[in-house]
């Protein structure tokens, strides 16, 4: 592991140990139709075993638990795991377990899932690629990949401008991918990519930044940002209110599943 990528890792630990709890009640990670999209492309099965990756609030594992015969949450913060275990149990779930975890390091033996999962974490990640191919390795041979992360406009300046908002607001954000990239990590990794679609998030940039802590000096940046940036920028995030009390913003997301290639019965 390199100095930089130890860094990335020791940040997301520290920062995410502070805000766990405010990510099982965010409402952006507990609801919206990306949540019933992740479902329906994953077509989850009653005997699956599945790996639910940087869990976060554990909203996805919650999601899948009843339609699938076992899952195994991860984490690299020991308290952001504690909270989603709190959160599950709650819900009087019983088939998910916990266990930390590093993405890039995942502690399973190769072959053993069926699915694994992961949703609006990948950004944080010091090596995206190296996550895909550790999911490749521990998942069979009919193993199925299902992502869902921030996305980019092909314009590099402009993904480049919302990669350093994004940072401003939480600095374990290392970057964000644009549609080409993500297929050609997938690809890359061995995976045939079976579907993506795209989803929009509107985020009321206070309560956006208030869940990372932000001081007021930080959220006014974000908004000089806001105000500031080109034509093309302003068309991807769709800035709204921003001279009034409750500006706010969207998002891409783009969610991605993969499967092994040659995998039996791949259509």
């Amino acid at each position: 592991m390199t100095d930089q990528s130890k860094k990335q890792k020791e940040l997301s630990q520290q920062r995410f140990s502070r805000v766990a709890d405010s990510y099982v009640t965010s409402q952006t990670h507990a609801k919206g139709e990306d949540l019933k999209f992740l479902l329906e492309m994953a077509d989850p099965q009653p005997n699956w075993y599945m790996l639910d990756v940087a869990t976060g609030g554990g909203h996805t594992a919650l999601l899948f638990a009843s339609h699938v015969n076992r899952v195994v949450a991860t984490d690299i913060s020991v308290n952001m795991l504690q909270s989603a275990e709190k959160f599950i149990r709650s819900k009087d779930i019983k088939n998910v377990t916990f266990e930390k975890a590093a993405a890039d390091q995942l502690p399973f033996r190769d072959q053993r899932f069926d699915l694994v999962t992961c949703r609006i974490a990948v950004h944080h990640f010091p090596s995206c690629r190296d996550f895909i191919n550790e999911a490749f390795r521990v998942l069979n041979p009919a193993g199925r990949l299902l992502i869902q992360d921030h996305v980019l406009p092909d314009s590099k300046a402009d993904g480049t401008f919302i990669d350093d908002f994004e940072r401003l607001r939480d600095p374990s954000h290392n970057r964000a991918f644009d549609c080409k990239e993500w297929q050609s990590m997938f690809t890359a990794a061995g995976f045939d990519v079976i579907e993506t679609r795209q989803v929009t998030k509107r985020h009321e940039l206070n309560a956006w930044a208030d869940r990372q802590g932000c001081s007021a000096d930080v959220k006014n940046e974000l908004l000089d940002r806001l105000k500031n940036g080109s034509p093309q920028v302003k068309g991807w995030m769709k800035p709204e209110g921003l001279d009034h009390d409750n500006p706010s913003f969207i998002n891409h997301h783009l969610l991605i599943l993969g499967q092994k290639k040659g995998s039996p019965g791949k259509d």
